[in-house]
């Protein structure tokens, strides 16, 4: 078992690869007290220190109704919201160019990848932890990097994770100004093995894909080493600092 200091725990995206793997990471670390498990569906989970909601991003109301569930007395000290979208079968692909832009597509992707996680910070930020350490993380991508596009394509994608950065750094900035011990960032978990990979993986080496539960694990140890001093800044897997 590891000591993190996170007791209290909210995980949005709990059905998925990497919340669902993030959840038994973090149910087998010491000092795990309570963990909120948050998804479209409730998720079955027999660990007692488990709460299972109900909860859908592209709906403010279920947002707040799920923040206003997660309450504790004493704060919560870990909040990583890990949903995102990539492809939604034939009709949202990453374009390869200019001439696939479609103005649907686009609004889909911000919707999940760059709105809900603005109201996500909006909702669940005040439930973080006053008196220590607190973090406030969301899944992010190495591709939402302005500087380190060299290949271009996946358009909608780029734009809508770059934006995500920008929302962390603006809000990581406020967050400080009230609770300096509150670190909001952005993690990139690397190429995961899930279903919004798959169709993708061919383009990877075998070296190059992570198991959700490496990857979980890989963001474990990043988020348990992180400090006030690099709030508002993404991270990738290997706690390398990716630029924006």
């Amino acid at each position: 078992m590891t000591q993190t200091g996170f007791q209290n725990i909210i995980i949005l995206g709990a059905s998925g690869a990497i919340g669902s793997a993030l959840i038994r990471i973090l149910l087998t670390a010491s000092g795990t007290e309570r963990l909120f498990a948050l998804s479209r569906k409730p998720i079955e989970n027999a660990d007692p220190r488990v709460t299972s909601i109900a909860m859908d991003l592209e709906d403010e109301d279920s947002l707040r109704t799920a923040a206003a569930a997660c309450q504790l007395e004493g704060g919560v000290d870990l909040i990583i919201n890990t949903i995102g979208i990539l492809h939604e079968g034939e009709p949202i692909r990453p374009e390869k160019g200019l001439r696939e832009l479609d103005p649907e597509t686009m609004a889909r992707l911000f919707r999940i990848n760059t709105i809900g996680p603005a109201l996500v910070l909006k909702h669940f930020s005040p439930l973080l932890a006053r008196d220590r350490r607190a973090i406030m993380a969301s899944l992010s991508a190495r591709v939402g990097s302005i500087s380190d596009n060299k290949t271009g394509g996946w358009y909608s994608y780029r734009a809508s994770k770059a934006a995500l950065n920008q929302l962390i750094r603006t809000a990581s900035i406020e967050l400080a100004a009230r609770r300096p011990q509150v670190i909001c960032v952005g993690l990139h978990p690397g190429t995961v093995r899930s279903a919004m990979s798959e169709p993708f993986l061919q383009r990877y080496t075998k070296n190059e894909i992570f198991e959700p539960d490496t990857a979980a694990a890989a963001l474990f140890s990043v988020l348990a080493e992180l400090t006030p001093a690099q709030t508002g800044r993404i991270f990738a897997w290997d706690g390398q600092e990716i630029q924006p």
